[in-house]
């Protein structure tokens, strides 16, 4: 159920009267909206499409002329691969990662092939998934598709559906109808497979399903502009996300506090981020228990950062770049989605999922450099730069998770997502983040999660050399302290609102979240969705 708190239909003084009209007016206007497009994944046993999708990969010898040789991967499937590889060797086809190359076929309208890289007995996981996915961003208007690619096992099968699915994404939520009709993603891919009747094995291509949907809907989240998602659009986008994932029957509940609730209560850092917007802070929380007879064998807290649109503040941003800045919600997005994805799934986990939203704008009423604010607990922060916003509002949610964690008999562990540093970019680049703890175990725990899943993340210590630069003579912290190692520093502000007891992992998304760059594997331009697999298999 969705509980509003006192406050909910509140609008600042600094709307106009007809402001006010056009903004509900454009909410109401764009109800919530179903996840972009799906893929329809299923498993095969026969090959009926017109459409097949085969491996390529780079053979252990170069042929005649310093041409290299190639080898078609077909996994299950028997195919008279030497004519073709002749053609694809006379078109300059190399096999690398992310090479697709189409050519008209004879029992098939057209043969996909798929770069695998290096040819191997065995291939990674990964490169499946993400060979799969580089296919199926190719078939653009496609109906149909067939993928026989070289999955030994069960866990190859599911990488498989997996790329497949997550590669046919496109946000077009604000294209005209003509556009759309011409720029539509693959409609249905069917994996190849000799185990195609065996449950297991149509359990992981419904599991692959269910992560593309709940990916997509990350990837819309963040997609979406902030003139068309704020604070109060994303509770509203949520409440019915809830809703359609079955609420309190699938064992969910989701409680939005608004701006109101946030000052009484003493939620002092999602307050000074959010005060000097027009579009006022919330705080949502989705709670999940499994229904039936399944028992929760771990307790979790989720944590995501849900600035949603970050202009820097008072500290304002240069023009170039920020407009990525409405991908600073990236957190919030990535840990509703998977809450509601492990709900589908029925996983055995109770979490709660906590999105402490603002947006940080230039007014007259914005936070100053120099104020100190309150967090929820009563740690005080001077605050010495109004760009470095996102730490506040993790800071109270996160005090706020605990608490409620530690009244319901403790937590397993306390997660955050963030897009928290640029250092976290310089040091680890755009395909890697970063992970942070104060407990080896879990963070053990969670890269092992991150092999399985295919998610890249790195360890980045927290050392308490740092600690002194957040030392000011008038709080209790500021709010930044050493530029050098500032995506630690930034962790180690965090690490003042966990209690060394309390299992904790930070996770510091910020450059993987958003793809600026070229189209990869199955990660498309724009949103990547990243961190929900990983947060999905943690519950298992």
């Amino acid at each position: 159920m969705w509980r509003l708190c006192k406050g909910e239909f509140f609008i600042p003084s600094t709307y106009t009267y007809e402001a006010a009209k056009r903004l509900k007016a454009s909410h109401n206007s764009r109800k919530a909206r179903v996840t972009s497009a799906m893929t329809t994944l299923s498993l095969t046993s026969s090959l009926k499409d017109d459409i097949l999708v085969v491996g390529l990969a780079q053979g252990p010898a170069a042929r005649k002329g310093g041409k290299p040789s190639l080898v078609i991967e077909s996994g299950d499937l028997a195919l008279d691969a030497k004519s073709l590889e002749e053609i694809l060797t006379d078109m300059g086809a190399t096999g690398k990662a992310d090479e697709v190359i189409k050519i008209p076929g004879n029992s098939v309208r057209l043969l996909v092939f798929t770069g695998l890289g290096k040819s191997s007995p065995l291939y990674g996981h990964e490169l499946l998934r993400r060979a799969a996915g580089a296919a199926s961003r190719a078939l653009v208007n496609q109906k149909s598709a067939t993928f026989a690619l070289p999955a030994k096992d069960i866990d190859g099968v599911s990488a498989v559906a997996q790329g497949a699915a997550l590669g046919a994404y496109l946000f077009n939520d604000f294209r005209s109808d003509e556009v759309v009709t011409s720029n539509s993603p693959l409609s249905a891919a069917k994996i190849y497979t000799s185990h195609a009747t065996k449950q297991e094995f149509k359990d992981v291509a419904t599991e692959a399903s269910v992560i593309a949907q709940y990916t997509f809907l990350t990837r819309d989240l963040i997609n979406t502009p902030p003139s068309h998602l704020n604070p109060a659009s994303f509770a509203e986008r949520m409440s019915a996300e809830v809703k359609a994932a079955g609420g309190a029957r699938a064992g969910l509940s989701i409680t939005v506090m608004t701006e109101t609730a946030l000052k009484s209560k003493g939620y002092g850092g999602i307050t000074a981020v959010g005060q000097g917007s027009a579009n006022p802070p919330r705080l949502v929380r989705i709670s999940y228990t499994p229904t039936g007879k399944i028992k929760p064998a771990k307790k979790y807290a989720f944590v995501g950062k849900g600035i949603t649109f970050d202009s820097g503040g008072l500290a304002l941003k240069p023009a170039l770049g920020m407009e990525a800045m409405k991908s600073d919600m990236s957190g919030a997005a990535a840990i509703s989605a998977a809450i509601l994805a492990i709900a589908e799934l029925n996983l055995p986990v109770a979490i709660d999922a906590w999105a402490p939203l603002a947006e940080n704008m230039v007014s007259d009423t914005a936070t100053r450099p120099s104020d100190i604010i309150t967090i929820y607990g009563g740690k005080t922060v001077e605050v010495l730069n109004p760009d470095a916003e996102g730490r506040l509002v993790l800071a109270d949610a996160m005090m706020k998770a605990a608490e409620v964690g530690a009244k319901a008999g403790g937590l397993d562990g306390l997660i955050d997502v963030a897009t928290l540093t640029g250092a976290k970019v310089v040091a680890l680049g755009t395909r890697y983040s970063a992970v942070m703890t104060n407990h080896d175990d879990l963070c053990a725990e969670f890269l092992d999660v991150t092999d399985v899943t295919g998610e890249q993340f790195w360890q980045l210590p927290l050392p308490e050399e740092l600690r002194p630069s957040l030392d000011t003579p008038i709080a209790d912290l500021a709010n930044i302290g050493e530029r050098m190692g500032g995506a630690l520093v930034a962790g180690l502000f965090l690490k003042e609102f966990i209690k060394d007891e309390l299992p904790w992992l930070h996770l510091d998304i910020a450059g993987v979240e958003i793809n600026t760059g070229k189209a990869h594997g199955y990660t498309p331009v724009g949103a990547s969705g990243i961190s929900v697999r990983s947060l999905i298999e943690m519950a298992k």
